[in-house]
């Protein structure tokens, strides 16, 4: 529940101060880690969104000027999701609001080797799961 409470927080920061949710600060912040660049498919990845997702939500942000799709000029086959100049305004205004969102939000509130100890649960659970994906597979629901 904290943690949906805590993204809960971030999003509604960030759309009320920037009209920006957060999964869309989220790419920006991908998008810039990238060269400004990266397929859409290794997008949804990162983000860990379905294809469908995240195309609709670079529409959106298509549509306000924030990123722009083009042809993959590796292949020409996929599409590459572009940050524009407006794109990375926003986020430059944008993310040391979010930073102290975050800090005031979480980090403020919780001692270091209470961290320390939630990093190691993390890595655990990131080892696992990366080490079995994609061949994880579905469990199925306990028989009634």
């Amino acid at each position: 529940m904290g943690m949906t409470l805590l993204r809960d927080r971030l999003d509604a920061d960030l759309r009320r101060l920037f009209d920006l949710s957060l999964p869309e600060y989220e790419i920006l912040v991908r998008l810039s880690e990238n060269d400004g660049r990266l397929r859409m498919a290794q997008l949804a990845d990162a983000m860990a969104h379905s294809r469908s997702r995240t195309t609709h939500t670079i529409t959106r942000m298509e549509h306000a000027g924030l990123v722009e799709r083009a042809d993959s000029a590796e292949d020409g086959r996929g599409k590459v999701a572009i940050l524009t100049d407006k794109g990375m305004d926003l986020l430059r205004t944008a993310a040391p609001f979010h930073v102290t969102g975050v800090r005031e939000y979480l980090v403020d509130l919780v001692a270091r080797e209470d961290f320390a100890a939630v990093g190691q649960v993390f890595n655990a659970v990131s080892d696992y799961l990366v080490g079995c994906h994609p061949a994880i597979e579905m469990r199925e629901p306990p028989a009634s």
